[in-house]
């Protein structure tokens, strides 16, 4: 049997990246958007799956021995699409049966998870399935590609099935061809990874909190900031996560408050002390977190104070006179 992953490289090489396509307008505009070139990778993949599903006798395996692919990028299955699927079923039958392969303690779904659920919805004991061979990097690229350009499936179901995925490739050039992305549109994905835990734990229970744009831009501007832009963040988290504040401001939102903060704290800390000549403005000391700074107008300064202020200089801080 041929290579999967060889098989899916070799037909997405010439794809377009991302960046060469216009978007389409059509998609959901709630979504952030992926690659266009992802639509080449996976009709490759359902090509691929149906010639699976030719290659063996179909039989029928116990609904209790079947685990879904361990590589499946999908976290939440819609209950009302899984019903309507189920009652299909239960009207007309399977039509096409699941694609599985054999496991150590029974069998691992392949192709057709939602099928799989639906019977286990009707309570069903059996379920029509081919038993193909299959390797794990075979597994992994299917599993990504058939899901990773489905309307439904959140921009962070597939940076987790990413990053689970990259192993089974060389370098990330070679998995942005397999699944039709350029590597800008990639590492927006890898992005994820990068985020503070508070925000992962969120998006775990409900993935369609932000998209890949938001979660590049996040993690960008928490760079710059730092520690403070981390604190700054947690703050705000919850109000992206309760709807009040739009992901695609998160980050911009999480700069204005950093930049905020430090001007009242260097206004707090900033002390501005003038001094005279008599009745002559003479200059000022100005001290922040950062700097002490003396200034003095040469109108009032002689040359004899002047080397007696850069002898002072010279005696504080032990160095060569100045």
């Amino acid at each position: 049997m041929s290579n999967i992953r060889e098989q899916l490289l070799a037909k997405t090489a010439g794809i377009r990246s991302t960046d060469e396509r216009k978007p389409d307008p059509a998609r959901r505009a709630s979504r952030t958007e992926t690659a266009p070139g992802m639509a080449g990778a996976l009709a490759s993949a359902q090509l691929r799956v149906r010639e699976l599903e030719a290659s063996g006798t179909p039989s029928q395996l116990p609904v209790a021995a079947i685990v879904p692919n361990p590589w499946q990028p999908r976290r939440v299955f819609s209950e009302e699409k899984l019903s309507e699927l189920a009652e299909s079923i239960r009207e007309t039958g399977l039509l096409q049966p699941i694609v599985v392969r054999r496991a150590e303690a029974g069998y691992q779904i392949v192709a057709g998870e939602r099928r799989w659920r639906a019977h286990k919805m009707l309570g069903k004991d059996a379920v029509t399935a081919v038993v193909i061979e299959c390797s794990d990097q075979d597994m992994a690229v299917l599993a990504l590609v058939e899901n990773v350009s489905r309307d439904d499936l959140t921009d962070y179901e597939i940076a987790v099935s990413i990053r689970t995925t990259e192993k089974e490739f060389p370098n990330r050039t070679r998995l942005a061809e397999a699944v039709g992305m350029s590597r800008r549109g990639l590492y927006k994905f890898i992005s994820f990874g990068s985020l503070p835990e508070f925000v992962t734990k969120d998006l775990d229970l409900k993935p369609s909190l932000i998209g890949c744009n938001a979660a590049d831009a996040i993690v960008t501007v928490l760079k710059k900031h730092g520690d403070d832009g981390v604190v700054a963040a947690r703050e705000l988290w919850p109000d992206v996560v309760s709807g009040s504040l739009d992901q695609s401001k998160f980050a911009s939102a999480i700069a204005a408050l950093v930049v905020r903060r430090n001007s009242r704290t260097s206004a707090r800390e900033r002390s501005i002390e003038k001094f005279f000549a008599g009745t002559t403005h003479a200059g000022s000391i100005t001290k922040d977190v950062n700097s002490f700074t003396v200034k003095i107008k040469t109108g009032v300064l002689s040359d004899a104070q002047e080397t007696r202020i850069r002898q002072v200089i010279s005696e504080l801080f032990n160095g060569d006179p100045v």
